[in-house]
């Protein structure tokens, strides 16, 4: 089914996320028609929503499969007036926002992996990708682009990724209402965002950590060539993964790509 533009609106009356909704049946990619109204200066709160896209991008330009009436393509604009430093704990903020949300479809069943994934029975269910603009050390704003998969079936992953991606109705066996996803999802995203304004980074540490399954793991990052690898601790007050390594060495890691050895 469409999305019901008008229930939308209406529902998101008064928030701030959702206050003014760009909808595309398809377009190239939602964060590049976000940065633009961005930079244009679009008010904070305001989203990009896509049926479909054309060019869908994951982490260093990865392909994100995006066909139509399947799934939740969207972007949000924000203006968190915080340190060019603190940027990264936007989109940690994302993913537990995100979780939370698919946690009550599966309970019990999902989980977060460092930086920007959200994992149902372990397989890629939702992927976050963040886009700034800053001046010197000031952070003008921040794109939050979430890709959620809610309707696709196994034959429209592609093959590359068929056994590591999953779906809502893969998992639940039946049809989600993408309309009520991003209701919750929009909603959820303003609630944790006001919290990060009003207490600080603490408390979405907190639960991020509540909601991976990774401390612990040992894992390896790799980033422009290099990897690193060692044992999970959490993240810190940035958003950088804790890792312990070569037993007794404290390394905090802000990008890459991270893979749990099992």
């Amino acid at each position: 089914m469409k999305f019901d533009l008008k229930e939308l609106n209406e529902t998101l009356t008064g928030k701030l996320i959702g206050r003014d909704i760009h909808y595309y049946d398809e377009t190239e990619s939602t964060n590049d028609v976000a940065f633009s109204l961005g930079i244009a200066g679009a008010p904070e709160g305001t989203v990009v929503l896509a049926d479909s896209q054309r060019g869908g991008k994951g982490r260093f330009q990865r392909s994100w499969h995006s066909p139509p009436a399947s799934n939740i393509y969207t972007s949000i604009i924000l203006r968190p007036g915080i340190r060019l430093s603190n940027a990264s704990q936007i989109p940690i903020l994302a993913g537990v926002a995100a979780a939370e949300v698919l946690d009550k479809y599966c309970p019990g069943k999902i989980s977060l992996k460092w930086p920007n994934d959200v994992l149902l029975n372990e397989k890629k269910v939702s992927g976050i990708l963040s886009l700034a603009k800053f001046t010197a050390n000031h952070l003008d704003f921040i794109i939050l682009g979430i890709g959620i998969n809610v309707n696709m079936n196994q034959g429209r992953f592609s093959e590359e990724i068929r056994k590591t991606a999953t779906s809502l109705s893969i998992e639940t066996g039946r049809e989600i209402s993408r309309q009520d996803v991003l209701i919750s999802l929009y909603e959820n995203l303003e609630k944790w965002y006001k919290k990060l304004l009003q207490y600080g980074f603490d408390r979405v540490k907190e639960r991020w950590i509540k909601l991976s399954s990774m401390t612990g793991d040992t894992v390896e990052v790799n980033f422009l060539g290099e990897t690193v690898r060692g044992i999970v601790e959490g993240i810190d007050d940035s958003g950088s993964l804790i890792l312990m390594v070569d037993g007794n060495k404290k390394v905090h890691v802000s990008a890459g790509d991270a893979t749990i050895l099992k």
